[in-house]
């Protein structure tokens, strides 16, 4: 049977060359970079010529770069590790991805709302800056539905009206996509995380530009200039450079092959389904990857399953601990009803994408929503 994977916003594939460059420290080199003998050393370049890989396709410099498990933990040490405890001191979207909106609670934080896009309002964020804030955190794209935030006009209102305050941006969805080491040059903490851009699963990153106050949340070893403890994960983090290299230099050719496939799905599942519209309004800034769509008259519990069944893997909002799907916290904060909500099915394009693939999508799709109509 064909299968078409398109869930490249949960995980994409290895790229090759990322493959590639972490076989030898899984077999040969696998010193501990922490050591001082010549197998540690030789592990330990390794980890400085990754780090300057990684720099330079975030924009930063060699020393900012703090080397973690992944976005979640990227995202958890950026926004506990610059705030402080208490009400009013750290603010983020209500459209974050949960390893911010939680680590935003653990804080006593508070949520900024967004508008029928998904982007974030400025003028109720600018009501709630002042001189208590330590953390302001909005991300670049959303991944669940794909929107980008205006980042540099979040940052001006940060620096006017909270001049102490440090802005975090999760990047994790945008790598690939958009030209992250100059959009973010306005961020003080920009989280990434591999596996999303063709990189290894369990590793990612957080800028850390120089000067910003970061407190570790894991305590142990020196590592990473003391900001995040234990012993690296060099083969991993080797993947994760080859991969951003190769993403970062390819991102204007994959944009535009992936934009037009992405397009055709869209349109062509608008076209012969009746009542499926997208979810972010015609205009709106979103990357090329994302085609979320709202299917009237379905669950998108069952049209996933059905969707599966026929070869093609998608998705929808969040899985709660018993594994049934609870409406998006994203599509509530973008003012959809529930009923929506649970009817939103999100189809997230990658490298990888091929024409067959959209093909397929194309022609089981309408067929599975006649039958849950039926």
């Amino acid at each position: 049977m064909m299968q078409a994977y398109l869930d490249h916003a949960a995980t994409t594939p290895m790229r090759p060359e990322s493959l590639a460059a972490m076989v030898p420290y899984l077999t040969e080199h696998f010193g501990n970079p922490s050591g001082s003998h010549s197998v540690a050393r030789r592990a330990l370049v390794a980890i400085d010529e990754a780090r300057d890989e990684v720099a330079r396709c975030l924009g930063c410099e060699p020393g900012e770069v703090v080397f973690t498990s992944g976005g979640t933990e990227s995202d958890n040490l950026a926004v506990l590790g610059a705030s402080s405890p208490g009400p009013g001191t750290v603010l983020c979207s209500a459209v974050e991805h949960h390893a911010v909106l939680n680590a935003c609670d653990a804080r006593g934080g508070t949520t900024v709302p967004v508008d029928r896009s998904g982007v974030i309002d400025l003028d109720a964020m600018g009501e709630q800056l002042d001189d208590r804030v330590d953390l302001v955190s909005v991300m670049l794209v959303n991944n669940e539905v794909g929107t980008v935030q205006p980042l540099a006009d979040v940052a001006a209102l940060v620096r006017a009206l909270a001049p102490r305050a440090r802005l975090h941006t999760d990047a994790v969805a945008a790598v690939g996509w958009m030209d992250v080491a100059a959009l973010t040059t306005v961020a003080d903490l920009v989280s990434v995380s591999a596996h999303k851009f063709g990189g290894p699963k369990g590793v990612g990153a957080l800028v850390v530009r120089g000067g910003s106050r970061l407190d570790p949340v894991l305590h142990g070893g020196a590592q990473e200039r003391g900001r995040r403890p234990g012993t690296h994960d060099v083969a991993g983090i080797v993947g994760m450079a080859a991969a951003l290299r190769v993403a970062t230099d390819a991102r204007d050719d994959t944009v535009r092959r992936v934009g037009t496939r992405r397009d055709r799905l869209a349109a062509g599942l608008s076209t012969s389904i009746e009542d499926v519209r997208e979810t972010v309004v015609h205009g709106a800034a979103k990357v090329a990857s994302s085609c979320h769509l709202v299917v009237g008259g379905v669950d998108q519990e069952e049209l996933l399953v059905l969707l599966d069944d026929e070869g093609v893997c998608a998705s929808a909002g969040a899985a709660c601990a018993s594994g049934a799907i609870e409406p998006s916290h994203v599509l509530l904060a973008m003012g959809l009803s529930p009923v929506d909500a649970k009817s939103a099915v999100r189809f997230s394009l990658g490298y990888a994408t091929t024409d067959d693939e959209i093909d397929h999508v194309l022609s089981v799709m309408p067929k599975v929503v006649e039958r849950l109509r039926a």
